[in-house]
């Protein structure tokens, strides 16, 4: 198991900041987890695991 910055999860979606908080939002995204008073991080799997449901998707 590995966490991942935005900057990590932004280069591996190609999407940007604020997108992907947008999706968050909507709910549409994985969930960050709080590692302290402003640093969230992401599952590298769970990212991968979107990546490819938008690549079945389409």
């Amino acid at each position: 198991m590995r966490l991942i910055s935005i900057k990590d999860v932004m280069h591996k979606t190609s999407l940007a900041r604020s997108t992907i908080y947008k999706y968050l939002a909507e709910g549409g995204f994985p969930k960050s987890a709080s590692l302290g008073a402003n640093k969230v991080a992401w599952l590298e799997s769970e990212i991968d695991e979107w990546i490819e449901e938008k690549l079945a998707q389409r």
